[in-house]
């Protein structure tokens, strides 16, 4: 299905590793012309090569922690034109509410949290000038089905699921649309970590990571591309009155609730 994306100008962050490349990489796959913004410049390098070596758009790269808002305001001077924008950065670390002090819970939330918002401000005002534009914010299933363990994550994207919906509800007045989708597990260097640490602890090898999926939906995570591709369609004007909605993209595993 072509999108119609070709020629857009879109901006990713978190864009130099999982969900974040991958949203790049399906938008730049579809024609858009695409600035990767994320912390670590070599890994943004090899992301923009990758694409330039497979797709005929241009590549842009900016390396900037989006936990300082003096950068939101850099991003917004460099790149005012951006038809699109994939807020992707950000993970905030698991635990419970003894184990996540105010230090950690504040630094997570300064670029997950109020880095989304504070991209989504800025370049909201520059999108309404135009009278066109696109949001869309990678979330994270926690925020729907809260989890004590991941406090500070259930609580994060919980905010981020009211902002998207609270925002994506007025922006059909300024010709814009703002979206959400909530991954479940996604299968990306950060959740291998994860999983390899919980087979070291439960099987005493931590080679025996992929076991730890048996349970999840169709026995496995989710591939960052599949939720890229729902950011490209989301983008897209085959989703032209989409706005204010979240997409859940978990296997099903939210809707498997019991009494019991």
């Amino acid at each position: 299905m072509d999108l119609g994306l070709r020629g857009r100008r879109a901006l990713v962050t978190g864009a130099s590793k999982g969900i974040g490349r991958a949203c790049a990489e399906a938008l730049a796959r579809e024609g858009c012309d695409v600035t990767l913004v994320a912390r670590t410049r070599a890994d943004l390098e090899a992301a923009a090569q990758k694409i330039r070596n497979e797709h005929n758009v241009a590549v842009r790269i900016l390396p900037l922690d989006l936990s300082d808002s003096r950068n939101v305001e850099r991003l917004a001077a460099e790149c005012p034109e951006i038809d699109i924008l994939v807020n992707s950065a950000g993970a905030i670390p698991g635990g419970n509410l003894d184990a996540i002090d105010e230090g950690r819970w504040r630094e997570a939330w300064d670029l997950k949290v109020f880095g989304t918002i504070n991209m989504t401000r800025r370049f909201y005002a520059l999108m309404r000038e135009r009278g066109h534009g696109v949001i869309v914010n990678i979330i994270g299933a926690a925020g729907e089905n809260p989890d004590a363990d991941y406090i500070a994550g259930s609580a994060g994207n919980a905010s981020l699921m009211a902002f998207t919906r609270a925002l994506g509800g007025a922006a059909p007045k300024d010709g814009l649309r703002i979206l959400g989708i909530n991954p479940g597990p996604v299968l990306t260097d950060r959740l291998e970590s994860l999983l390899r640490h919980r087979a070291q602890s439960r099987l005493g090898d931590p080679d025996k990571w992929k076991e730890m999926m048996k349970l999840f939906p169709f026995g496995r995570a989710a591939l960052p591309e599949e939720i890229a591709s729902m950011a490209a369609f989301l983008a897209s004007d085959r989703s032209a009155y989409t706005s204010g909605t979240i997409i859940t993209i978990d296997g099903g595993a939210s809707s498997r609730r019991s009494s019991y």
